[in-house]
């Protein structure tokens, strides 16, 4: 297959590199630092032992005029309505789009039956942009769980994790899911086609509404908010509201909260990527991953006050570092 990987970061860097050690045609669409430098060296990909591989990937601007068989979105989801008219000039026929994000995606309504059908999140997708650019029906719904940090552009050092669970919209088994699936697999992922792509999605969503947050305000990592007493209630209080609200949209959680946090912890001292954004200088990732969540509880009517306390302290946080144009990063004294 003929790949693009838009946006070379953590995690579509991550992807696309090993999708090109596997032997598959990918090219990322880039700018800036990271454009050259993949064009100049190919991506550097380093594993969990510090072994390092370079995909030979190429590299092209988004506007780039190719046609390409599959396009996965590597980009954030803040990201999402800057590029959305870029995407579909892109698509080969009946070329599926691979959407990366984390939070609730801008999709989540179509093909979900019942009372909210078609609804747009409008934290998601504000003032329908990316539904306007995007058609739904070429969706294929993905959740991302590994971990990986960018070292440099171009470079991304994997911290663990190799799952990528496929869905598509209305969970159907199809055959164009199917052949993404086999593609990761040989490239070394685990990457089912799961019957209920939402449930998988909520599954995600419940760690990262949490541990982004309170991390990017704690400058903690996954361990230390997980050890610490009162950040761990905090966590379990938020996990609870979260579940609350997809319980009432017909979503069923297949573990504990307690499992969920211990599966955070046992990850240990890796930074989320809302604390890597904040000590970049990054805008954050919030309303998709926090703001969705707040808009479906809001049309659901369930209650979230520690939600959206740490909604409301992490939105001002963001603001206050984009107002400065500043960066927040613990320095040694």
């Amino acid at each position: 297959m003929k790949i693009a990987v838009i946006g070379a970061g953590s995690i579509g860097g991550y992807l696309g590199a090993k999708l090109a050690l596997s032997g598959e045609d990918v090219t990322f669409l880039a700018r800036g630092a990271t454009l050259e430098a993949i064009r100049a060296k190919g991506f550097t990909l380093i594993d969990e032992n510090n072994v390092t591989e370079v995909a030979p990937a190429k590299a092209a601007e988004i506007n780039c005029g190719q046609k390409f068989d599959v396009v996965f979105l590597g980009v954030k989801a803040h990201q999402m309505t800057a590029i959305a008219h870029q995407v579909t000039p892109l698509l080969g026929p009946d070329a599926p789009v691979v959407t990366l994000q984390n939070g609730i995606p801008w999709w989540y309504f179509y093909k979900v039956g019942g009372e909210f059908e078609g609804r747009t999140v409008e934290a998601a997708d504000p003032g329908g942009v990316i539904a306007a650019n995007i058609p739904n029906e070429r969706i294929i719904g993905t959740v991302v769980y590994p971990a990986s940090e960018i070292v440099s552009p171009g470079v991304v050092k994997i911290i663990e994790g190799n799952r990528f669970s496929l869905g598509e919209p209305d969970n159907s088994k199809s055959e164009r899911a199917e052949k993404i699936s086999e593609a990761l697999k040989k490239a070394g992922f685990k990457a089912p086609v799961v019957s209920d792509i939402r449930a998988e999605i909520w599954l995600k969503l419940w760690g990262n509404l949490t541990f982004n947050p309170i991390s990017a305000l704690t400058h903690a990592t996954l361990a230390g908010i997980c050890r610490f007493p009162q950040t761990r209630a905090l966590a379990a209080a938020v996990m609870a509201e979260a579940q609350a609200v997809a319980e009432r949209l017909g979503v069923r959680f297949r573990i504990t909260i307690d499992k969920r946090i211990a599966g955070a912890e046992a990850v240990g001292e890796h930074k989320t990527s809302m604390l890597q954004d904040i000590e970049a200088g990054r805008p954050l990732e919030l309303e998709g991953l926090v703001g969705g969540v707040i808009e479906l509880a809001r049309l659901t009517g369930v209650p979230t006050p520690s939600l959206d306390a740490v909604y409301a302290c992490t939105a001002l946080l963001g603001k206050t570092a984009n107002d400065a144009k500043s960066k927040l990063h613990l320095q040694p004294i």
